[in-house]
């Protein structure tokens, strides 16, 4: 018996860390934003979280996004003072940026229609909807903008 098994079916639950997800903050999908080239939306989130270009490209460098993810989270490493009230935009960045450079990103955060998008994790209650569904769910939050202004750009270009 699951915990909430009475879910509504216009909610579609992910996970922005599963790699094989299109929507996923890991899905290693390359893009240019600011004139690099990010293998996934993580190397770019973790990499902006700090001023200096030498650990940005550092984790720009990163061979994967849970590398990418370790060293943005280092404990020693000064983060920019500004970067609480602009990771949403931040991260928003990313995931339209990969969503225009590949088409297949595109059509899955649109084949979603009107559903609500949630982030499912159980420990992040930023991100995510926490283990008792109550957490913020920025990403999904995100992800559903993301959607909105992509349909728009489809509409006015039609």
């Amino acid at each position: 018996m699951a915990l909430f098994e009475n879910q509504p079916d216009d909610v579609l639950y992910f996970s922005m860390n599963d790699i094989n997800e299109p929507m996923s903050r890991n899905s290693a999908d390359a893009f240019l934003l600011d004139n690099r080239t990010w293998l996934t939306v993580e190397h770019y989130y973790q990499a902006m979280k700090f001023d200096t270009s030498e650990y940005q490209q550092k984790i720009l460098a990163a061979v994967d996004s849970d590398t990418a993810r370790k060293l943005g989270n280092a404990k020693f490493k000064r983060k920019r003072a500004d970067f609480k009230k602009i990771r949403n935009t931040l991260m928003t960045r990313a995931i339209y940026t990969q969503a225009k450079t590949h088409s297949e990103i595109k059509h899955r955060i649109l084949e979603t229609g009107d559903r609500k998008l949630v982030e499912n994790s159980q420990f992040d209650y930023y991100w995510g909807c926490g283990r008792d569904h109550r957490g913020d769910n920025n990403y999904g939050k995100i992800l559903m903008g993301v959607r909105d202004k992509l349909n728009s750009e489809e509409q006015s270009s039609s």
